[in-house]
């Protein structure tokens, strides 16, 4: 049995955060769920993947962030409690549906979880989604621990069903990806099937009904405010002159904070769970017992903005302060030591920072950048599209995509030249083929293909650009921790009833004339074929197929053989400047392969140009 469906009630538990959210909405009797995986957010649908499994949850990884939350919407409104969860980049993608289903609201409880990540441990910008609440005009619930996340997951159901609007829910990469002790609470009954009450005059948003359902969102923005006024998660601790106000992770660091620093009798803290609509008249009554406050929050001024908007309103004229060069910053994540170090100084307090431990004597620890793994089949796809394109003497210029092949841009292989966002490799080749005269060849793994690369393709086609696109077929959505995609044999795991689409079909189906497939560790093989597409006049489409290397190993499919440097070896070292492969490693001066790391994949022998390369001759 899952052990995030055990019934002992009190019985307490070491969990994970996003381990501890999925606990938290089976408590709340989640019945459907939805997702597209991205970090930091991925172990929670990992975990109801799992439990999807063993009991009746409905699970799904869904196509896109877009789909999961249409398919979210439809199933709560359905009567069904329903959870849909994504990283913060993936509600830009959602954002279409959510604007308007705001409008629309659920019958049955819907949580929309957003999964910031500050300092983009894992994310190509830290955007600030508490926006997102604003903008929509939907409630947003915060929490500041690994436990709290758990009890918050049953309570926005339970908002959302009493204002029959989704809630969001957002968590920040620090809560997500921090163990702590949670108290396992009783589990409500699932109910797994609903009914849809036809109601087009409330449903089918064309203009005239939408004008009415906007008039009804901003009625429940009002009973929202009216809940935040009173929630027991928007709350005060202590009773000094001095104000600070926070959120999520900042609570915790600002209350250590205040005791470290010996101010439990100067300070009171405003600590923000219930966030948008923000508790105006709280936050007012709060004020008018400061002599000055400070807000403390990661990201940008969302708070710090309505604070000194409610202040003006209520004619106060202390000083607050958040966002500032001598305070906090707009970037990246806070921590405990920053943190009180910015309060003593607001509050003008004297304040020595600890000593910084002296480690001149220590050697310096080796940076290690990210990289592709050993035996990865796209170090294989790189090497040869540039050696194909470098024969060919074509300048080239490489969009690509989100997924672990974007390390491809990293030295030696030096494969990716521009980058946005899920999906916009095929689409910015479209401007890239047109505006310029240099070949464009771009890369997409198949999971992103799925998501948000087909509707490029059918545009490159439609217009009759020019570029080669080639799509990443490592059989499995490799970087967020191997969730299947579209293309997926469920088989593997040990799953049936779902249905697989072929994406060489698929390119087939949209139009394209020029199609290749290559086994990538079949070097030679594979620069030929390539130099085909690459001379291909309009769309063409590369598909390389080879089994993700992590992925093969957990299925037991990976037949590791490692490879070692015979005497041979002229000491060329194209093994190392070409391709790179973390397997390898400088003795002395010469070239030596690790056989832990080493799964022989054959490439480095076959790139060699005295064949020093060979198979370690296994002991009988």
């Amino acid at each position: 049995m899952h052990k995030l469906l055990t019934d002992d009630p009190g019985q307490k538990m070491l969990l994970l955060g996003n381990e501890a959210i999925a606990r938290g909405a089976i408590e709340a009797g989640v019945a459907f769920a939805t997702t597209y995986p991205g970090t930091p957010s991925s172990e929670i649908s990992l975990n109801l993947f799992e439990i999807s499994q063993e009991s009746d949850l409905y699970f799904e990884y869904s196509t896109n962030e877009k789909v999961a939350l249409e398919v979210a919407a439809a199933a709560a409104n359905s009567g069904l409690r329903t959870f849909c969860m994504m990283k913060h980049v993936g509600v830009n993608v959602a954002a279409d549906p959510l604007m308007t289903l705001a409008y629309v609201g659920v019958k049955g409880g819907l949580v929309i979880l957003t999964a910031d990540d500050p300092f983009m441990f894992s994310s190509q910008n830290e955007q600030d989604n508490r926006y997102y609440a604003k903008l929509s005009g939907l409630p947003m619930i915060e929490p500041s621990s690994v436990d709290e996340a758990k009890e918050l997951i049953p309570y926005a159901f339970d908002l959302s069903e009493k204002l029959q609007e989704p809630v969001l829910f957002r968590t920040t990469t620090r809560v997500n990806h921090s163990t702590g002790v949670v108290t396992l609470g009783k589990m409500r009954p699932r109910v797994t099937k609903g009914g849809f009450g036809k109601d087009p005059f409330n449903y089918v948003t064309v203009p005239a009904i939408s004008r009415k359902l906007h008039v009804k969102l901003l009625k429940n923005i009002e009973k929202a405010e009216e809940l935040s006024e009173k929630s027991e998660y928007n709350f005060t601790k202590g009773d000094g002159k001095w104000g600070i106000i926070c959120n999520g992770v900042s609570y915790n660091y600002a209350a250590d904070a205040v005791t470290e620093l010996n101010l439990s009798e100067k300070v009171k803290i405003l600590r923000i769970g219930f966030s948008h609509p923000m508790p105006k008249q709280k936050i007012t009554n709060f004020l008018k017992g400061c002599e000055k406050a400070l807000v403390i929050e990661e990201g940008e001024p969302y708070m710090e903005e309505a604070v000194r908007a409610f202040a003006q309103e209520a004619g106060l004229t202390l000083p607050i302060k958040g966002k500032d060069k001598e305070l906090f910053s707009q970037l990246y994540e806070f921590d405990p030591a920053m943190v009180r170090g910015k309060i003593a100084k607001y509050f003008g307090l004297p304040y020595t920072p600890p000593a910084v431990v002296n480690l001149s004597d220590v050697p310096e620890i080796p940076q290690r950048p990210p990289n592709l793994c050993a035996g990865c089949s796209h170090r294989a796809t790189f090497y040869e599209i540039r050696r194909a394109a470098k024969e060919l003497g074509m300048p080239t210029i490489h969009p690509t995509d989100i997924g672990c092949y974007t390390l491809g841009f990293m030295p030696p292989l030096s494969m990716g030249d521009f980058l946005i966002c899920m999906g916009s490799s095929v689409s910015t080749s479209c401007g890239f083929s047109k505006a310029t005269d240099k070949k464009v060849i771009s890369f997409i793994g198949d999971s992103t293909f799925f998501h948000s690369g087909i509707t490029g393709l059918v545009n490159a086609i439609y217009n009759n650009h020019n570029f080669t696109l080639v799509i990443l077929e490592n059989g499995i959505t490799a970087m967020t921790g191997h969730q299947p995609h579209p293309g997926v044999d469920m088989a593997n795991f040990s799953l049936s009833g779902y249905g697989r689409i072929s994406i060489e079909e698929l390119v087939k189906g949209l139009g394209v004339k020029h199609i290749t497939l290559i086994k990538p560790y079949r070097v030679e093989k594979s620069v030929e074929a390539i130099k085909e597409a690459l001379n291909y006049k309009g769309v063409s489409v590369i598909i390389s197929q080879e089994m993700c290397t992590l992925y093969a190993k957990s299925l037991k499919k990976l037949k590791a053989r490692p490879f070692y440097v015979s005497d041979k070896c002229k000491n060329h070292r194209d093994c190392i400047n070409e391709i790179g492969c973390p397997a390898f490693f400088i003795e002395g001066e010469k070239v030596r392969i690790d056989p832990v790391s080493c799964v022989g994949c054959m490439l480095c022998a076959q790139i060699c140009p005295e064949k020093a390369i060979l198979p370690v001759k296994s002991e009988k």
